[in-house]
């Protein structure tokens, strides 16, 4: 079996390849929050991000609903995909994992976007080295790495003080939180090839091995985006209460002054 990162990034490029695994931000956002706002703060939403504008119970309750969503959709997957049994599992094993992280790129991209982060796309629309490396910090903080937690408060920081409406004009991969993002990427290698070790043991039964399948998926999908959408939305507020009371304290030194 490949080791670890080789694992990881076969496991990412058939995610990301999978029809539907991209979310146009502002495509989403307008569909998510237009009943909630006016055109005036919609355009405000799509620039600077619905933190400050849209209720934050608002925003959870639309963060929650996406998270049921994409966990009933991926364990119904995993179900499917689990039924092989014996020899098939090797040929099957690829697409159960990557199914599984297709839904976790999408349900992160949701959940990045609610809560204020830029788009993870260039201005065509499309992935960039950068934007599998956010990714990668994304199933990090699922994942309970605290070096991904470290590189989020800091993008969330620079959203904050640049208003950056697109990843890739951030750079991740030249900033200093490169070599960190490579520990996250390392330390989901040797997770994803345990992961594996399970998910294919419970393949060999037929049947079995699909409720089994599904039944890891469910147990674990779930906490896992509860616990990313807790990371970003505690992180971007925090960046955002920070910047308000910078803006204030420069006021005052202003009028004082």
């Amino acid at each position: 079996m490949a080791n670890g990162n080789e694992l990881w990034n076969k496991v990412v490029t058939l995610a990301l390849q999978t029809p539907g695994v991209k979310v146009y931000r502002d495509d989403f956002l307008r569909k998510q929050l237009n009943i909630y706002s006016t055109d005036a703060q919609m355009s405000a939403i799509l620039e600077k991000g619905p933190i400050g504008i849209v209720p934050i119970e608002v925003l959870d309750k639309i963060a929650g609903e996406c998270i049921n969503f994409h966990t009933r959709i991926a364990t119904t997957s995993s179900i499917a995909l689990g039924m092989p049994g014996g020899p098939v599992i090797f040929a099957t094993l690829p697409s159960d994992l990557a199914q599984y992280y297709y839904h976790v790129f999408v349900v992160a991209q949701k959940l990045a976007y609610i809560y204020g982060y830029p788009d993870l796309c260039d201005e065509n629309g499309n992935f960039t080295e950068d934007s599998i490396q956010m990714l990668t910090v994304f199933v990090g903080i699922m994942s309970g790495v605290a070096a991904a937690q470290k590189v989020i408060q800091e993008i969330a920081e620079q959203v904050q003080k640049e208003i950056l409406r697109r990843l890739p004009r951030y750079a991740l991969t030249k900033t200093f939180l490169y070599p960190l993002v490579k520990q996250v990427a390392k330390w989901i290698g040797v997770s994803i090839t345990k992961q594996s070790f399970a998910r294919g043991i419970s393949k060999i039964v037929p049947f079995v091995g699909g409720a089994v399948s599904g039944g890891l998926t469910y147990i674990t999908f779930k906490p896992q985006s509860k616990k990313l959408q807790k990371v970003l939305k505690e992180k971007m507020l925090l960046a955002y209460e920070s910047k308000k009371s910078e803006s204030y304290d420069n006021a005052e030194e202003v009028t004082n002054g």
